[in-house]
Parts: C-alpha cells; sequence; structure tokens
C-alpha cells in the first residue's frame, strides 16, 4: 500500500559559497534518490532547514535547478540555533508516495552532519 513517508538527511557545506552549497545539496539529494529508489513523481513535498551561516543560495533552489524539481513544493527556512548545533548545516524532510515500510528507507547524514546520527 503506497503512503506518504519522511525521509531525512543532512549535509555539512565546507564554506557559503554557492558553489559549496550547490554541490553539498546536490550530493545529499542524490543520496537520498539513489537510496531510496525514488522518482521524482514520488515526491510529494521537500522542506530544507539551513542554519544562518548558509545565505548564499536557497537549497530549494538547488533542487529546481540541478534536478529540475520544477512541480515539486519545495520550502526553505532557518534552522534554530543551538548551543549544541553543526556549523553550516542543511538538513532536509523530503515527503514522498512510496510502498516501503519506515524500517527500509534510507535515511542520509553526510559529511559534518554525519554528528547528528551516531
Amino acid at each position: 500500500m503506497t503512503r506518504v513517508r519522511g525521509i531525512r538527511g543532512a549535509t555539512t557545506t565546507v564554506s557559503n559559497s554557492e558553489e559549496a552549497v550547490v554541490e553539498a545539496v546536490a550530493e545529499l539529494l542524490a543520496r537520498l534518490v539513489d537510496g531510496n529508489g525514488i522518482a521524482v513523481d514520488d515526491v510529494a513535498a521537500v522542506i530544507f532547514t539551513a542554519t544562518d551561516d548558509v545565505d548564499s543560495v536557497y537549497p530549494a533552489a538547488v533542487a529546481r535547478k540541478v534536478l529540475g524539481w520544477e512541480y515539486v513544493p519545495l520550502l526553505d527556512v532557518q534552522q534554530m540555533k543551538t548551543s549544541e548545533g553543526v556549523d553550516l548545516c542543511i538538513r532536509v524532510l523530503m515527503l514522498v508516495n512510496t510502498d516501503k515500510k519506515p524500517e527500509e528507507l534510507e535515511h542520509a547524514y553526510l559529511r559534518g552532519a554525519s554528528d547528528l546520527r551516531k
């Protein structure tokens, strides 16, 4: 039975340059899509958060331009600042239509964001 499921992921970027952010977001989304066998038509919506030190480009713009997700609802918001936060961090919650069970989904924590899920 097809259900809407959430797939989580996060990454960090080496700098706040547009090139570095584009590379990090594209890598993260590719890992989530490939790891879960997702087709663009299966994506219901994507919510991105970024720490306040990432402001050179919207992660949603990367999804639209690099992956061609023109018709996928995308939202960017600023991540809450905490004393234990990870700098230059971009997180994603991808809502997808899938037949997979929650335990079959592959979440991805790349680069410095791997510290978020020890």
